[in-house]
């Protein structure tokens, strides 16, 4: 649910700094789309560790299983899931096709980018404008069972939070902008700019308002003004500075934007057609979560009592952030670079070219994000304390949420790569039947989880559970549903064999990973009540690091006895570069 992290390379940042490099006449290579793959997922990592720094420090400042921490979060999500519903599928799908095909033209596409720059800027203002009026409303209408106390703060938060939307999406286009032309790395690490003035403002918070605790409660009846401005303004400003860092890469381009307006007759017509299937797509998959997923987790929060231990959206949100690290790092970085060669294949009809990349991406993402579940699984409960601000019985909670979630992890990055082969080819209707397929599903999982709720047979310390437990079966229906529109697509079979051998291999290797791993963290004491890694963050944290770096090793010793191909298309990219060094 965040937004997409991508990271940079200084190779690509060498080349043609004042020249535009057409996109489309230019595909990348394997070995040049794995080496930017590499970097930008090393970019991604850091700024994936920095933002669990940032999630660790609000675990630490607020405790997870507060109705503070889900008011906050609530209302900070808020203008993420708004700018995602009705404006990141265009810049995250759309865009990139278009201004490649735009940079064949003799200016390099410098006036159809300025023109869309400007159009762009403008309806993000007046989205942004309106969205913020409604503060109140969009509050009202996304949760269910709180205090006015409650609702009025989440409402402040949001006022502060909002403004979000226009930087989202500004950074957006302007990353969009850099990965058409082959500058994927800016996209990847502005991120972690971000991240670091968040943790920054949350260290202030500590220092100047102290942490939750009884020396210091901090509680939706005694909260602040301007505990709110330090908590809410330092998230903001960092998605402002986020936004700016780009700026300097985009003028290296040398592309001399400008305001310009007017916008006929620049090809904006087939983009408009595209991206209205794409904003309905995203309002149909993201409309559910924000108004049937997100009610149902506020009545968790909203049924707790000061002191009360119970999942609510404040520990979904973060769980759910665990869960898609592996997609994060590996997936995105992969997919970015996949995105443009198969809309470069499908600018010329090359159904080959674009099965091909599609099977790539499916077993080279495979290697990190199946181990990644392994590890999610085993890991979950030291996860957990790290994530909760090392308070044992938030962190079994936080854990327990995890595992849930943790299963479905190799599904998602599925159904991500697999949507991109829709869009590469400029057909955004496809994904908006699919998405309605699973919107269905998702709008009765809410439902049910609010029926069983209110008849008694789900208390609400489960209600999060049985939303976590519907997100994995999500995540698995959109690949059996995905999967045979695929094949009609690519005219038949796109390598599903060797793509489900790869996987079976890696499953069998993670298996192996998972037992060994399991065994070391029980001689730790981390399944009993009081052991070693429930004591406090630092011995969370070692048990996460040793326990994983060993089923790391196991895993990777298992993927070679059986001979897993893509384990080399995975790791040459970054031996190779540290070679040289």
């Amino acid at each position: 649910m965040s937004t997409e992290e991508r990271a940079f390379s200084s190779a690509g940042e060498n080349t043609a700094e004042t020249t535009v490099v057409p996109a489309a006449e230019n595909p990348p290579t394997p070995s040049t789309g794995a080496r930017s793959s590499a970097i930008m997922a090393a970019g991604t990592l850091v700024s994936r560790v920095l933002g669990f720094l940032k999630v660790i420090a609000l675990g630490y400042a607020l405790s997870a299983t507060s109705a503070l921490y889900d008011t906050f979060s609530a209302a900070n999500n808020l203008p993420n899931l708004v700018y995602v519903m009705l404006a990141a599928g265009v810049f995250n799908a759309v865009l990139v096709p278009q201004i490649i095909r735009a940079s064949r033209q003799p200016d390099g596409g410098a006036d159809f980018t300025s023109r869309l720059v400007t159009l762009i800027v403008l309806l993000l203002a007046a989205l942004t404008v309106l969205v913020t009026l409604g503060a109140g409303l969009l509050m009202h209408l996304t949760t269910q069972g709180w205090s006015s106390d409650q609702l009025n703060l989440g409402i402040s938060f949001a006022l502060w939070c909002l403004p979000q939307i226009f930087f989202y999406g500004l950074y957006a286009t302007l990353g969009q902008i850099l990965n058409a032309h082959g500058r994927f790395g800016w996209y990847m690490w502005a991120p972690a700019v971000n991240n670091v003035v968040a943790i920054a403002g949350l260290v202030v918070f500590v220092l100047v308002m102290g942490r939750n605790g009884v020396a210091t409660p901090h509680t939706v009846a005694t909260w602040t003004p301007a505990q709110t401005a330090i908590l809410a303004g330092s998230s903001t400003l960092g998605v402002v500075c986020q936004t700016l860092l780009l700026i300097r890469p985009l003028h290296r381009l040398g592309l001399g934007l400008r305001p310009r307006f007017g916008w006929r007759g620049i090809g904006l017509r087939a983009t408009g057609r595209v991206a209205g299937w794409t904003i309905l797509t995203m309002i149909v998959s993201n409309g559910v979560f924000l108004f049937a997923t997100y009610p149902t987790a506020s009545i968790a929060s909203g049924a707790k009592r000061v002191g009360d231990n119970i999942a609510g959206q404040g520990v979904l949100d973060t769980a759910s952030m665990i869960y898609t690290l592996p997609h994060a790092i590996v997936a995105l970085s992969i997919a970015t670079v996949l995105f443009n060669r198969m809309s470069a294949a499908a600018a010329t009809e090359d159904v080959v070219a674009v099965r091909a990349a599609l099977s790539r991406g499916l077993r080279t993402t495979a290697v990190a994000t199946v181990f990644g579940a392994a590890a999610l699984l085993v890991l979950a409960g030291p996860l957990g304390m790290l994530f909760a601000g090392g308070r044992p019985s938030d962190g079994a909670i936080m854990g327990q949420t995890v595992v849930l979630l943790a299963v479905g992890a190799p599904f998602f990055s599925i159904a991500y790569l697999m949507g991109r082969v829709f869009y590469a080819e400029e057909d955004a209707r496809t994904p908006f039947f699919i998405q309605c397929g699973l919107a269905v599903f998702g709008i009765a999982a809410a439902v049910g989880i609010q029926v069983a709720y209110h008849a008694g047979v789900l208390p609400a310390s489960r209600l999060i559970f049985a939303l976590a437990l519907s997100y994995t079966v999500q995540n698995i229906l959109a690949v059996i549903i995905t999967h045979p529109l695929i094949k009609r697509r690519l005219e038949g079979d796109y390598d599903g064999a060797r793509i489900l051998d790869a996987h079976l291999k890696m499953s069998i290797g993670a298996l192996v990973s998972a037992l060994v791993g399991g065994a070391l963290l029980h001689l730790a004491g981390g399944f009993a009540v009081g052991g070693f890694p429930w004591h406090n963050l630092l011995t969370a944290a070692v048990t996460i690091a040793v326990t994983g770096l060993v089923m790391l090793a196991v895993y990777l010793v298992m993927l070679r006895v059986l001979r897993v191909r893509e384990l080399g298309s995975f790791l040459d990219p970054v031996l190779g570069r540290l070679r040289r060094r």
